[in-house]
């Protein structure tokens, strides 16, 4: 369906005029001189290929949004052109790549350059011109007018010749081409001879008045009232002839249009029939009497509406139709007007690409014959031209789609499209900042945010902008994590604004900040003095003084930091010391490194004792005993010897808080005293280490003693002997026994190897019940024999060593 400005009423077309650098041989400058409004309404596309066009206004509503992109943009062709028309009326015009050629209906010839300035101005009839034809180069002008003459404006061709169109070699200016044509009633080829004068030769007529001819290399094509034919001039053959069609339309109200896309491609369009017409070359075994070449058409459709005009665009086709007032398949508002197609010509029909309808000056008094369409094929450039207005119509470019595309508020898009063209920066810039202030209005605050880190860059200006902006709408949290912090710095007003907004409503976000940002984007006192004053009114926050803590770190002021650390029993106090060396800062703070987490304390203290000695811990330790132990214990296994001054200390010390150590340590210290050790253990009724200590003084039948009456332990008893390896103990230990039958089967299953068994069994009260009796006695009598054959076997030996039998009873080296 039609592009409109119906779907955008409030739209207005902004089109660019531009001049051209003086010198038209060089490379073409713009400059914006002109603006002009209302030129074009862009009509959105049909779907399909014969679609009629709806009038429902409530459907062209509901599908705004669905617009598609318009293929070309316009410019009115203003500066003298403008003066030019409103005197007069465009009848022609010629392009070329320098210059522009335009006749006008009071028989005037205009040069102008690209931007519609006057370069020259030639009266040359006093009828209108029809047609204007250039040489590749542009240094020869052929003009025809409606009376029937041919005149030129180069000193190569002076006579005025008659016709009423015209068409010069494309290589004209070459000594070799001097060739041009005229049509009136017939079709004359004028050539240069040897004797300098034009020799002039009829090429076709009988068919009525030639309106069209078009020269491409060696190829001339022209129409006339039955057709169009194509001459070959470097064969001298006519190739072919392309019947018309809607032989019911006059052919001087719906003129034939020609246009040549390249030097054998030509595109044939007449009333409302489009012909693409290939000139191909004959196979030699068909030629016999036929032309080389023949003509292949490749495409051919019908279209809704008469053509003024096509040109070609790549593989594709600009249209310029004629719309009646009367037309059934357009809407009211766009009757009359011309429009402006791309089409993509298949073999038997066509697709629509864009519709434009052309809002020109006066196209209410237009008919079919007073449009042309002319291009130059070099910029892709396409002039449409009528009696009082040209407009000039060229591809969209980059920077026209992104504009489209801010229009249709497709922000995200449009800077995507910026950065894959490379635009320069201010560009990409402005683009940026209409997509974060369309995302802002729509309070996507945090996308918008995000979004200032790829559009700001590095302009630090347009930062410091947005953060204020942020900071009027309420959500400078939204822009907190997304500001600069590497190379590009803001000023340190800008992050301290950002970390008071989080003071005051979020001191979890506040912590965060401190964490992520480097020290270097603010004043750290000012933050350390801001969240000071807040810790007046709530002086146990855990996150403001542990965030305090980290503050303090960075100023280097770490004993306020390790304050901080340990007054919360934070994990990386120990972190803190090792990492800044604070072990001086420590020494009157061992206590509250201990209190939170003995076991690292102590590690961390034993092995830095060349910075904190044993001698101050033991000192700062002095009123906790029970943390003194846990560091002397420590000490101890690592060296029994290195506190060896405080080990008459640790008996009391393990006596209170660590009794099953107290033995391991008495029996590996050697400079703990003894009675002290006796006399402290002995208070607490602590019998084993007592039954140490006696035995390790020399009172060993007081310890076996203790072992019998306190310990009543048998095995033990007879071990203690067994260590002792006394007579007089095992004396004591069977007499401390015998009224016991538990302890009487105890040495008599212990007794075998150390005493004669015979000494206790003699002992024994007769009747007195003793468990396991014959088991026991087993026992022994087992021991016995097993002495017995050692004996035997040690006397064999001895005997065998005295007798020189055996030299050794050492085991082979």
């Amino acid at each position: 369906m039609l592009r409109s400005l119906n779907f955008l009423p409030s739209w207005v077309v902004e089109i660019y005029i531009f001049c051209q650098t003086p010198n038209l041989a060089c490379p073409t400058e713009y400059l914006l001189i002109e603006k002009c409004v209302h030129v074009v309404e862009p009509h959105q596309p049909k779907k399909k290929e014969k679609e009629t066009y709806h009038t429902n206004k409530s459907l062209q509503n509901s599908e705004e949004d669905s617009v598609e992109e318009p293929k070309l943009k316009y410019e009115r062709l203003a500066n003298g052109v403008t003066e030019i028309l409103q005197k007069d009326a465009a009848s022609c015009m010629t392009v070329h790549d320098k210059f522009l050629a335009l006749g006008t209906h009071f028989g005037k010839v205009f040069l102008l350059d690209i931007q519609g300035n006057v370069t020259q101005k030639f009266e040359i009839s006093p009828v209108r011109i029809n047609q204007i034809s250039l040489d590749e180069s542009g240094e020869h002008v052929g003009i025809c007018s409606e009376d029937g003459k041919v005149r030129a404006l180069c000193s190569e061709l002076v006579a005025i010749k008659e016709g009423c169109v015209v068409a010069l070699h494309p290589r004209f200016s070459s000594s070799n081409y001097k060739q041009f044509v005229t049509g009136g009633n017939k079709l004359l080829l004028y050539e240069r001879n040897w004797l300098n004068r034009w020799k002039t030769s009829t090429l076709h007529e009988g068919e009525g008045t030639i309106n069209n001819v078009q020269w491409r290399a060696n190829l001339i094509a022209w129409a006339n009232n039955v057709g169009v034919k194509i001459y070959d001039i470097s064969t001298k053959q006519r190739i072919t002839n392309v019947s018309r069609d809607n032989v019911s339309l006059r052919p001087d109200m719906y003129p034939c249009s020609l246009c040549w896309k390249d030097n054998s491609t030509l595109i044939i369009g007449w009333g409302s029939s489009v012909k693409i017409c290939a000139v191909k070359e004959r196979d030699h075994a068909e030629m016999r009497d036929l032309p080389s070449r023949y003509v292949e058409i490749v495409s051919a459709f019908e279209t809704e509406f008469f053509i003024s005009g096509l040109a070609p665009l790549a593989d594709q086709l600009v249209n310029l139709y004629f719309v009646k007032e009367n037309s059934d398949h357009v809407e009211e508002e766009f009757r009359a007007r011309p429009r402006l197609d791309i089409i993509q010509p298949l073999p038997e029909g066509f697709e629509e690409l864009s519709s434009d309808a052309l809002t020109v000056r006066n196209f209410q008094e237009n008919e079919c014959r007073d449009y042309r369409l002319e291009h130059s094929e070099g910029e892709s450039l396409f002039y449409i031209i009528s009696p009082k207005d040209i407009v000039v119509a060229k591809e969209r470019d980059q920077d026209d789609h992104i504009d489209w595309l801010l229009d249709k508020k497709k922000y995200e898009e449009a800077l995507m499209a910026a950065e894959i063209s490379f635009k320069n920066v201010k560009r990409h810039e402005k683009i940026g900042m209409a997509y974060i202030n369309h995302l802002v209005e729509k309070g996507d605050y945090d996308t918008a945010a995000r979004k200032c880190q790829k559009v700001l860059g590095k302009n630090m200006e347009l930062w410091e902008n947005e953060v204020y902006r942020f900071k009027t709408i309420g959500q400078l949290k939204a822009i907190s994590q997304y500001l600069p912090r590497g190379d590009l710095r803001l000023r340190p007003a800008i992050y301290e604004m950002i970390l008071n907004e989080f003071l005051k409503t979020d001191y979890e976000g506040f912590a965060t900040l401190i964490r992520e940002w480097p020290g270097e984007l603010y004043n750290n006192m000012t933050v350390v003095q801001a969240v000071a004053d807040h810790l007046k009114k709530d002086p146990t926050n855990s996150t403001l003084l542990t965030t305090l803590a980290e503050l303090y770190t960075y100023d280097q002021r770490y004993d306020r930091a390790l304050e901080i650390y340990l007054r919360l029993r934070h994990k990386d106090v120990y972190q803190l010391i090792h990492k800044h060396n604070l072990f001086s800062s420590i020494e009157d703070k061992i206590v509250l490194l201990m209190d939170f987490d003995k076991e690292k304390a102590v590690d961390m203290l034993l092995d830095n004792e060349d910075k904190i000695s044993t001698e101050r811990v033991v000192e700062e330790l002095r009123d906790r005993p029970e943390l003194l132990h846990i560091y002397l214990h420590k000490l101890f296994k690592r060296d029994h010897h290195k506190g060896q001054r405080y080990h008459e200390r640790q008996i009391g010390l393990y006596a209170e808080y660590d009794r099953p150590n107290l033995l391991p340590f008495l029996r590996d210290s050697i400079h703990c005293p003894l009675e002290k050790a006796l006399e402290i253990c002995q208070e607490r009724n602590f019998v084993e280490e007592t039954v140490f200590l006696l035995s390790r003084m020399g009172n060993c039948r007081r310890a076996l003693q203790m072992i019998m009456e306190e310990l009543e332990d048998v095995d033990k008893a007879i071990e203690f002997a067994k260590e002792q390896d006394d007579v007089e103990l095992w004396e004591d230990l069977i007499s401390y026994s015998i009224d016991k039958p538990p302890f009487i089967t105890g040495l008599l299953n212990n007794i075998g190897t150390h005493v004669d068994p015979i000494l206790l069994i003699h002992r024994i009260k007769e009747g007195m019940e003793i468990p396991n009796l014959r088991d026991s006695l087993v026992k022994i009598l087992h021991d016995y024999n097993l002495q017995i054959l050692l004996r035997e076997g040690c006397k064999k030996i001895l005997y065998n060593l005295a007798n020189g039998q055996i030299t050794s009873i050492l085991p082979p080296t």
